[in-house]
């Protein structure tokens, strides 16, 4: 019997290195997303300065990429499913690298706040097929650590990045921390072009001209046996569209990916986003701590969302991807309200945030992990990409709301409570998602 399945020579194969050095660039790729995102809080307290911002000023401003990471991840992450994984990684990172080079040179809010935008469009669609990327080149015994590690990318890079932000920002002023980011965004490139073939899974379903000699030159390339043919395609795999992850099939989870994701990121972007301006603020912090302290803060909070998505991995693989987001959705919950608490040291800062980040993270995990086991490789970056572009708008919303909260001069407490509001919320949602209990 000829063997017609691209989908489970992988699926059912061994783990090859070169399956493993795609993820890992997954890896690296999120953790330049990371960076990206989060350059505008490392950079906030010197943008606020320089042009003599209030908290909501600096909000709005920290909100314009998210903004822009929700209209790509719906618009971008859906061609990774039209175009390909491969071409829409490649004109993200062109995105992003503008976006980065033209925030260096920024003369007021209104053209940073437009450059911000352009570097999350690409952010946005990058986010969505990168996670199908990590999903088709694994195999089911490895997919649970594969989607995890893929994920934790994200903090890896923040924390990384904002050590070296840190350190930039002690002999320099905000404009360098954007101006490294563009710099490893562009290194980026060729190593997507030489490590990151397409994928079977996607060469499969879309049939471009010559699919079938593609998909064994990436088989033969990963060390593994050729396929015969190409099978025969469902209907409805032939024609998809965003409608497709509204058919009852998939319309719940849908539905509560994108909710849950929305209102879990208000609570995860209250951090990310605002610790750096709220520790270098003596009114929060009862004493002055620098910029880049603040920045150096936010790092280790990262460095907590990397350690909690990495053993989250384990928790998913043991307990199930619902049951263990749930645990840490809860968990989340706590840790947010408990930041109000504040600090008296430096230590105490950051003790608070590792503690918070790691479970806001290990949440976020979860969420990606749903993401790519609700949907089929015809609408998987679709799927993930409506989802995403749905959590952006909480995301947009956590900083500004935030700003504007303490602008009506209310505690850092009561601030926080109302924050940490969002991943209960997510928490009542992903009860309701159709997600099996173990994989």
């Amino acid at each position: 019997m000829p063997n017609c399945d691209a989908r489970a020579v992988i699926d059912n194969g061994p783990m090859r290195l070169r399956q493993w050095a795609a993820v890992a660039l997954t890896i690296t790729l999120n953790a330049l997303d990371g960076f990206d995102v989060l350059s505008s809080a490392f950079a906030g307290p010197g943008i606020k300065q320089e042009w003599h911002l209030g908290p909501d000023g600096l909000g709005a401003i920290l909100s314009m990429e998210l903004i822009g990471m929700g209209i790509g991840s719906l618009f971008l992450g859906g061609a990774a499913d039209k175009f390909g994984r491969r071409p829409t990684i490649l004109a993200c990172l062109m995105l992003m690298a503008a976006g980065m080079f033209l925030a260096a040179t920024a003369a007021s809010p209104q053209s940073l706040s437009i450059y911000r935008v352009i570097t999350g469009l690409g952010i946005g669609g990058m986010l969505a097929a990168i996670n199908a990327v990590a999903f088709e080149y694994s195999n089911l015994r490895y997919r649970s650590f594969a989607m995890s590690i893929m994920v934790i990318g994200y903090p890896i890079g923040a924390f990384l990045g904002g050590l070296i932000a840190a350190m930039l920002l002690t002999a320099h002023d905000w404009r360098a921390v954007f101006l490294f980011g563009g710099v490893m965004t562009t290194i980026c490139l060729p190593l997507v072009l030489w490590l990151i073939p397409e994928t079977p899974a996607w060469l499969a379903q879309a049939r471009p001209a010559g699919a079938l000699e593609k998909i064994n030159r990436t088989l033969r390339r990963l060390g593994h046996a050729p396929i015969d043919a190409l099978g025969t395609q469902a209907p409805h795999e032939v024609a998809a569209s965003l409608v497709d992850i509204f058919k009852p099939a998939y319309a719940r989870a849908t539905l509560v990916l994108s909710l849950g994701y929305a209102a879990h990121a208000l609570s995860f972007y209250y951090i990310l986003k605002m610790a750096p301006s709220i520790i270098s603020d003596p009114q929060f912090a009862g004493q002055h701590f620098t910029k880049a302290q603040g920045a150096g803060v936010l790092a280790y909070a990262n460095l907590g969302g990397a350690i909690g998505g990495a053993c989250f991995g384990w928790c998913m693989h043991r307990f199930g991807i619902k049951r263990a987001t749930m645990a840490a959705l809860l968990i989340s919950v706590i840790m947010v309200a408990r930041f109000g608490l504040g600090a008296t040291t430096l230590g105490g800062w950051t003790w608070a945030v590792v503690l918070t980040g790691l479970f806001t993270n290990a949440a976020i995990v979860g969420f990606y992990a749903a993401f790519a086991a609700s949907y089929p490789t015809h609408v998987k970056a679709t799927g993930t990409g409506f989802a995403l572009s749905i959590g952006r708008g909480g995301a947009a919303l956590s900083p500004y709301l935030a700003g504007v909260l303490f602008s009506e001069e209310l505690g850092l407490m009561a601030v926080s409570i109302i924050m940490a509001a969002g991943s209960l919320v997510a928490l009542v949602l992903f009860a309701f998602l159709p997600v099996e209990e173990k994989r």
